[in-house]
């Protein structure tokens, strides 16, 4: 995702810092520890402004969520939005974040929220192989991938969140009765995840080409990003897969909608 510099956008993630996951060095930290309980581990990869995120987590607030997001300029948008919803107050008209007392944190200062007001999601500015091939095996409830860059150019395949590379590490750390949910405007990316997938220990469970005609349509999140597309006429693809944790599991038949 491309995104004009923003400004003081370090200042603007530690202000906040309390939201960010800790940084994680040979190994991933401990999701209890961080969130204070045992809820089963979401993690989405390419989290970009956090609306969906966002919206996901006030719609189950049973789970926990780790953002991914690569790109430092997205994610300070993803980690204000996410404050924002959760009430803890805004950025300043100049300049920091102003919290809900009225104490105004920047130039570096940051703010210790309350753990029990700063919610089931974690931020993190990571790449999505480095942070995952630190998570320990079978420990993920869910991955989510939406809209995520096709990569469409020569050579770039390996780049892209379905690559072999990128599975492998999904299927390891997803929990046996984990899912994978993929969801994009692409039809090229849709295609190649639909062959990456069997090809790499994954077991597709439901498929359709167009989900607001599908049965998922009422439960959709739909972000603004989303709807920009649907408005021009562009169908929304979506799949779940699971990983095959053994060869004894076998394969299972596709569940398509239209």
């Amino acid at each position: 995702m491309r995104m004009r510099k923003k400004r003081h956008g370090s200042e603007r993630l530690l202000a906040l810092s309390a939201l960010l996951y800790p940084d994680p060095g040979e190994t991933a930290a401990d999701p209890a520890s961080v969130f204070g309980n045992g809820n089963p581990l979401v993690l989405e990869v390419g989290c970009g402004k956090g609306e969906f995120i966002a919206k996901l987590s006030l719609a189950e607030p049973e789970k926990n969520y780790i953002a991914l997001e690569r790109i430092s300029d997205v994610a300070v948008v993803a980690v204000e939005k996410y404050a924002r919803s959760r009430g803890l107050g805004d950025l300043a008209p100049n300049g920091g974040w102003l919290a809900p007392d009225g104490k105004l944190y920047r130039g570096g200062e940051a703010w210790e929220i309350p753990h029990e007001l700063r919610g089931n999601v974690r931020f993190l500015v990571a790449d999505a192989a480095d942070f995952s091939a630190k998570v320990p095996d079978s420990s993920v409830a869910a991955i989510l991938a939406n809209f995520s860059d096709p990569w469409p150019g020569k050579g770039d395949s390996r780049r892209r969140l379905t690559s072999p590379a990128f599975l492998e590490n999904y299927r390891r750390i997803l929990a046996k009765d984990g899912i994978f949910r993929f969801k994009t405007d692409n039809d090229g990316l849709f295609d190649y995840t639909l062959e990456t997938l069997p090809e790499n220990g994954f077991r597709i469970l439901w498929t359709t080409r167009d989900l607001h005609a599908s049965e998922r349509a009422a439960s959709n999140i739909v972000t603004e990003y989303e709807r920009n597309f649907t408005e021009k006429g562009v169908k929304i693809k979506m799949l779940e897969a699971a990983p095959v944790k053994s060869w004894s599991e076998g394969t299972v038949e596709t569940k398509k909608s239209t």
